[in-house]
């Protein structure tokens, strides 16, 4: 084999806001251990996101970390850049927004403006002609890049979109929408094929359908949900045993493979979710009227009909293509208050009670089922973005799970395993959803902070690896303590997550732990190759239940389809392999835009509060401050560790603490301190509070 350094390398490279990089090699490299860094000149040569090939020009075969330079761009990853619009003396620039990507945009006096002016290009903005690039200053815009960066040399690019004032309603969105490359408007293909799908139902759409027309079906969603992709019904056979059926959106009878919807579904991977407005995966034709099972309307469904006894387990199972009409369009608020007791809500939906009181009998028994086969069950708030009639943003809270949600879920984790099995056992290759077995180091990391709170996840042999308590100081000085443990050779399983949930449950540290449990768990992702699911400790998963929102869900839906059709397999496990790279990649891309905009909206928010004091939890501490979560709202933000009043202070890395030189005064996780904000990093759009009072006790 070649030494490292006399190849190149692919890779992607991942460059950060200080300049320099990093390039994640495609497959292992003999004698090198992660990332490939790049200095700042190095990783200049490309632009962030870009596929390269890299040279190692430094290797330390201690540690196994390289040093590596670019040989060549193999794919560029930014064809178009949103940013703002600057003019200096040398000329017209576009500033890029995602401030990873180092090189502005040179924008020719030419391209500023194209031939016949340019108007607002969003959603819901009022038509403005632009004609004179001086009236760009300022204004976010899409550049499309026509000459990419050599050398030292900024790229070329041409102005394709105006969104607006970076401070005008909804360019935020429209911001985070562009930046991660999500496509937001329909070609025009797609729209005409939508457009001529006919919302009524053929005699030739009922043909080999079950007819489930007379059951009162309802969906249960969110009061502010479009596309309703479920609906479910519930009875009591005369054996005791439970009768559920989970009719879902038959998404697959109109999207058909290779058709423009279709191409486009498979593009996007995923509908994206933001506060104010989402962007759907099939057009609002389809999403939210044709395929939506809407009320007291028939549509088309693909159904699995399952009976389970006393203990949850499915004693038979059968799955069909249907029509429904839905009863009722119901809401998680409303069926939790109909099954707390509301009066005038039991009297409204009388004739359902009984059945929602039944959904709530079956879906504690299925989740008493997941616990005993160890499943985690991770119940962590989200933050909830609450507007006012105009719009507005005028505060953020944390969501409320009620029993109407864990009954959603049960039911659909149960038709997700069935249809998961089903079709396992017919040998056809299918989309699985699987969650790998987490990365023992990061066990280890865990397992050390939760010592700091009397738990632990138990495992027998658990350890950490050599390693040095090192104090930091304000001044600059460090102290050093080196401390040995046992190994690292130890077996986890979902039991000792799920053991040390059961023990954090209604505790103080039950937020912070479940956090800090969830990131040292890898993320879950779909694959051609059946690898179990560790979080669910289920054997055999896949997704079936929302088609309308996610593509690998429309892919089970066709090869069920096939199963039904006696038709054969309808797709091969390579091409599944490399759809369910890409279909896990599109889900983190919106993941990440989500989270990314809520954050944005929180720090927005918070500028009307800057010299406000709150009550806080101490969430985390770093070697620079901790990390404070505010009590009345959802809203994170950093107290700088020289900030800190009446002494020096120090990070701890054994215990993670916070100490005071003279009074060893202490900050730790899950302390509760009373805090200002001080001020807001627009650049990083970060909070920066500093400590007012610590409350008396520590949140135990």
């Amino acid at each position: 084999m070649p030494k490292p350094a006399s190849r190149l390398i692919p890779g992607r490279l991942q460059v950060h806001r200080d300049g320099y990089g990093f390039v994640t090699p495609e497959k292992p490299i003999e004698g090198v251990e992660g990332d490939i860094f790049l200095p700042p000149p190095a990783a200049a040569k490309a632009m962030h996101g870009d596929r390269v090939a890299v040279r190692i020009v430094r290797l330390n075969p201690r540690d196994g970390r390289a040093e590596g330079d670019i040989g060549k761009v193999l794919e560029r990853a930014n064809t178009s850049i949103v940013g703002k619009f600057r003019i200096k003396n040398r000329g017209f620039f576009v500033q890029p927004h995602d401030e990873r990507l180092q090189q502005w945009i040179h924008i020719p006096a030419k391209l500023a403006v194209p031939a016949g002016g340019l108007a607002l290009d969003r959603i819901g903005a009022a038509p403005v002609s632009i004609t004179n690039p001086q009236e760009l200053e300022g204004m976010i815009v899409t550049a499309e890049i026509i000459e990419f960066p050599q050398q030292d040399e900024s790229p070329v690019g041409r102005i394709i979109e105006v969104l607006g004032y970076p401070d005008d309603f909804g360019v935020d969105v429209e911001i985070v929408i562009r930046k991660h490359r999500i496509p937001n408007r329909f070609p025009p293909q797609v729209i005409e094929q939508a457009t001529q799908i006919s919302p009524s139902l053929a005699e030739a759409d009922w043909r080999g359908r079950e007819d489930f027309r007379s059951y009162d079906i309802v969906t249960i969603d969110g009061e502010t949900a479009r596309d309703f992709d479920d609906a479910v019904w519930i009875d009591r056979l005369p054996n005791g045993h439970w009768a559920l059926q989970v009719h879902i959106a038959d998404v697959a009878h109109y999207v058909r493979p290779g058709t423009p919807i279709d191409v486009e579904a498979a593009l996007r991977g995923t509908s994206v979710y933001f506060p104010d407005r989402a962007v759907p995966m099939l057009p609002l034709e389809l999403s939210t009227e044709i395929c939506s099972l809407k009320p007291q309307v028939e549509r088309l469904v693909m159904s699995a009909i399952l009976e389970l006894d006393h203990q949850g387990d499915v004693v038979s199972q059968r799955f069909t293509r249907g029509v429904i009409r839905s009863t009722e369009r119901m809401t998680y608020t409303a069926v939790h208050a109909i099954l707390e007791g509301d009066p005038a809500l039991r009297e409204r939906y009388q004739p359902l009670v009984e059945r929602f009181e039944m959904m709530r009998e079956l879906a504690l028994v299925l989740n008493r089922k997941r616990t005993r086969r160890g499943s985690i069950d991770f119940d962590l708030p989200e933050p909830l973005i609450e507007f006012d009639e105009f719009g507005q943003m005028i505060g953020v809270t944390r969501s409320i799970r009620n029993i109407a949600h864990r009954i959603i879920e049960e039911f659909m984790l149960a038709a997700n395993e069935a249809v998961a099995a089903h079709i396992t056992a017919a040998a056809l290759p299918m989309v699985y959803r699987v969650h790998d077995t987490p990365d023992p180091k990061k066990v280890v990391e865990f397992e050390e902070i939760a010592r700091q709170f009397g738990a632990s996840l138990g495992i027998k042999g658990l350890g950490a690896q050599k390693f040095s308590n090192i104090t930091r100081h304000a001044d600059g000085r460090k102290s050093r303590r080196d401390i040995t443990v046992t190994d690292t050779n130890f077996k986890v399983t979902s039991r000792h997550y799920q053991r040390l949930v059961a023990h954090l449950e209604g505790k103080p540290e039950e937020r912070i732990l479940a956090y800090l449990m969830l990131r040292s768990l890898k993320q879950a992702r779909y694959s051609a190759e059946n690898l179990g699911h560790f979080a669910l400790a289920s054997d055999c998963y896949t997704h079936f239940t929302s088609p309308i929102r996610r593509y690998p869900d429309l892919l089970v839906h066709r090869v069920l389809g096939a199963m039904l059709d006696s038709s054969g397999a309808p797709y091969s496990e390579q091409w599944l392999a490399a759809t369910s790279e890409k279909c896990s990649t599109t889900e983190r891309r919106a993941a990440e835009a989500e989270r990314e905009l809520v954050e944005w909206k929180k720090i927005k928010f918070m500028v009307e509060h800057v010299g406000d004091e709150f009550d806080a939890l101490i969430i985390s501490t770093t070697k620079f401050g901790f990390f404070v979560e505010l009590a009345e709202m959802f809203v994170e933000g950093l107290v700088p560790i020289d900030t800190l009043p009446g002494d020096r202070y120090g990070f701890q890395e054994n215990s993670r603490r916070i100490v005071g030189d003279r009074t060893r005064r202490t900050f730790s996780i899950g302390d509760q301190v009373r805090v200002r904000l001080d001020r807001i990093d627009g650049v990083e759009r970060k909070l920066q509070f500093s400590v007012v009072m610590e409350k008396k006790g520590r949140k135990r």
